[in-house]
């Protein structure tokens, strides 16, 4: 059922993306605000029930919906709802929309739409940025963007369907990135401050959440780019940052297609960011999401035989 879902979701998500402000998104946004409104008392114990309700809530909302469509009106129903959760928590094209007009403006040679797609997609201030580090940027921002909008998804909810908790695991895993990026990220006079507590829990738990989606993606970039490059970048970065999971991502990625990324601390000992690292990138994302695809077709099929 997994592959049929997450096939149907990407062919789906392909011909009629959700736009970023959408019905579902609001949802989660209202509902983690409302949480962290009405729980969010400052204590270390507080920071755990905030956390704990609002990712476990929806998570275990989609669950009951997935056990009683499999109960009640069997497993066809099922695998739409499991399409329908995996619509919402895939992004692919979310992302890759803005990489495509960044990308389009440099090959262009217009610096200007680059910079201001750039400064619109991350929220930096572009105006100093030479073409290399826009390009390093936009490497950065593309994989990490993959990695948590797609192939993360891709491992939680596959962990959790063979478990039988259906789409629950792509849900747990993109409301709790949500949850850590709301955490820290500067708050606004409207809005209920978010305590410490609530911020430390947040990364401790997504730091968790992550580490294997991570090393799952960075293997994958690995078997799909340049193996031996991408296996000793990735292991020399985590020897002196072993908790760094977005930098395992980097480091992976930096081996796969032989490009230097990182700013203060350089990841990779390849070339300097150029213009056709960007379709290097885009060749070692889609390689990636057909192996992952081969993958779960073979899964299912041995489940089928056996």
């Amino acid at each position: 059922m997994s592959f049929i879902a997450i096939l149907l979701a990407l062919l789906l998500e392909q011909a009629k993306p959700l736009p970023q402000i959408n019905p579902v998104h609001n949802l989660v946004r209202n509902w983690v605000r409302w949480v962290m409104r009405n729980f969010d008392a400052g204590g270390p114990q507080h920071g755990w029930l905030a956390w704990s309700l609002a990712v476990l809530g929806p998570s275990l909302a989609v669950l009951a919906v997935h056990w009683l469509l499999v109960w009640q009106l069997g497993w066809a129903l099922a695998v739409v709802w499991n399409v329908a959760i995996l619509y919402a928590t895939l992004g692919f094209r979310q992302f890759s929309h803005h990489f495509t007009i960044v990308r389009d403006a440099l090959l262009e040679g217009d610096e200007t739409a680059a910079r201001a797609a750039l400064a619109q997609w991350m929220r930096i201030d572009t105006s100093a940025l030479p073409r290399s580090e826009m390009v390093r940027h936009v490497i950065e921002h593309s994989v990490l963007s993959a990695h948590r909008h797609v192939f993360g998804v891709f491992a939680w909810y596959s962990i959790l369907t063979a478990m039988g908790l259906g789409p629950a695991g792509a849900v747990f895993y993109r409301v709790s990135e949500y949850v850590a990026v709301f955490a820290k990220r500067t708050q606004r006079p409207e809005t209920a401050p978010v305590s410490d507590a609530v911020r430390g829990q947040a990364q401790s738990a997504w730091a968790v959440i992550d580490w294997f989606p991570a090393r799952v993606t960075a293997l994958s970039f690995a078997f799909v780019g340049s193996f031996e490059e991408a296996v000793d970048s990735w292991r020399r970065h985590a020897a002196a940052n072993p908790l760094d999971n977005d930098g395992v991502v980097l480091a992976a990625t930096a081996g796969a297609v032989n490009v230097r990324l990182g700013e203060n601390d350089p990841i990779g000992s390849g070339q300097i960011p150029e213009l056709g690292h960007l379709r290097a990138v885009v060749g070692l994302v889609w390689r990636t999401v057909v192996m992952w695809m081969v993958f779960l077709a073979l899964l299912s099929l041995a489940r089928l035989i056996g």
